[in-house]
């Protein structure tokens, strides 16, 4: 049986995620480089880039994965940040992630099943040419 977290860590680990979801790039970016991991989850295996990106933030994205962030991680019901930025309609944060090497293909749904679901020509045909 694990031991719970101490109170401050839960209220930076909370901080940390609440500025991955605004997109407030510069203040996540110095937490990271402070040594906070860049693959950081909630209790719903979400990471701060999957945050970042469902929530559209593309310089947010661009600083996660330029600081390790894993960007083909999946949260606990198998959801990929690309899946998440297509299922929003996030076209910088797909980009973002796409530069970053994140798989159309990888998680349940993947990207590419989301944008076949949503009748997303344009990014199937993108998915398609990587």
């Amino acid at each position: 049986m694990s031991e719970a977290p101490e109170p401050e860590v839960v209220e930076l680990a909370t901080k940390v995620f609440d500025l991955a979801r605004r997109g407030e790039t510069e203040a996540l970016a110095a937490y990271l480089d402070a040594g906070v991991p860049a693959n950081l989850t909630n209790d719903r295996g979400d990471t701060l880039l999957m945050l970042a990106a469902y929530h559209g933030h593309a310089p947010a994205v661009a600083a996660l994965v330029s600081r390790g962030a894993d960007p083909d991680r999946a949260n606990d019901r198998g959801q990929t940040p690309l899946a998440g930025a297509v299922f929003k309609g996030e076209a910088a944060v797909i980009e973002a992630l796409l530069a970053a090497g994140a798989d159309p293909d990888a998680g349940t749904p993947s990207a590419t099943d989301t944008a076949r679901m949503f009748g997303k020509a344009d990014l199937l045909e993108l998915f398609g040419s990587r």
